[in-house]
């Protein structure tokens, strides 16, 4: 019994003496491992907590002539002139159905092409489909922009030359705003599926053969076998997936829109999300406060609405939870 406390005691001084040395002990220690995590934390502490300060643009009147910290403060100012504008509602209410349209139209069709393209047989035609479908990604938003341009100029575009050579009347798609609704989506499904398809391809190769060696021994059809086995096994991918679009919901394609619909004023009741709201501030009216209130907001939104999706699949199911 004597034995047993004295052990006892020893552990528990070497235990507080361990605590005792601290942050500087377990640095020297395991130093080769902090060496390596050095270039990750300097990254994000220049290009992440650094920038950080520039939150206090959202609440000054910013002089060109005088610094940050010494321009005139405002307060929530900036903010309300953006709630009063009427702007901010329609501006967050088309980034988040923008985003939502593209997440989940974007995570269904790659499921779905994914599936298709593991069901092929033919080893080289496989390959050649997904290399096919993966080749838009690398295209860059300059190059879709003129290809966009070139397909619906109301004067010399493949659209309106086709048009015109059935007899029928041009169509100005770039006075429609309706249409780019339309347009916008599908030009980012034709550029960013193959990538996501090529996720959930990596996920079904993962799965093992054994279930769809039972299920054909049970009798089930290829049908039957991607419903029961293959889409139950990708919804961790899925809801993985949900989760990290969802953070940056708030933060729409900047480069899309502005690329496709550039300075064309009669398009942005439609078209116009947050970003390209903040680029015209800074570009146009050189407005920095009103620019980085309406930043802090979409930042703000963005992290209280990924925490309340993480909360709720966490209560519905905590394995597929971020955090």
């Amino acid at each position: 019994m004597a034995v047993t406390t004295n052990t006892a005691i020893k552990t528990n001084s070497a235990i507080n003496a361990n605590k005792k040395r601290g942050l500087l002990h377990e640095l020297v220690t395991n130093r080769i491992l902090f060496l390596m995590l050095f270039p990750t934390i300097a990254f994000f502490l220049i290009n992440s907590y650094t920038p950080m300060v520039g939150i206090y643009y959202a609440f000054v009147q910013f002089d060109f002539n005088s610094s940050l910290f010494n321009s005139p403060f405002v307060g929530l100012q900036n903010f309300e002139f953006l709630w009063k504008s009427g702007k901010l509602v329609q501006l967050t209410l088309n980034t988040l159905g923008y985003n939502a349209a593209f997440i989940l139209l974007g995570n269904v069709l790659a499921i779905f092409l994914a599936i298709l393209v593991s069901e092929l047989q033919g080893k080289w035609f496989k390959k050649i489909t997904q290399s096919v479908l993966f080749l838009p990604y690398f295209i860059s938003f300059v190059i879709l922009s003129v290809i966009v341009y070139n397909m619906f100029n109301y004067e010399r575009g493949f659209l309106n030359t086709v048009l015109k050579g059935l007899g029928a009347q041009p169509v100005d798609i770039y006075s429609k705003p309706g249409a780019w609704i339309f347009l916008i989506i599908i030009f980012y499904l034709w550029k960013h599926l193959g990538y996501s398809m090529v996720i959930y391809l990596a996920a079904i190769t993962g799965i093992s053969d054994e279930y769809y060696e039972a299920a054909k021994i049970d009798g089930a059809n290829i049908f039957q076998r991607i419903w029961n086995i293959t889409i139950p096994m990708l919804k961790t991918t899925f809801v993985v997936l949900l989760l990290f679009a969802l953070g940056s919901i708030m933060k729409g394609q900047f480069e899309l829109f502005y690329q496709m619909i550039g300075n064309n004023g009669l398009l942005y009741d439609t078209t116009d999300i947050l970003d390209t709201y903040v680029f015209r501030s800074l570009k146009v009216t050189f407005d920095v406060g009103l620019a980085t209130a309406a930043g802090v907001y979409q930042s703000i939104f963005g992290f209280v609405l990924i925490m309340t999706v993480n909360w709720i699949i966490r209560k519905i199911n905590s394995e597929y939870a971020l955090f």
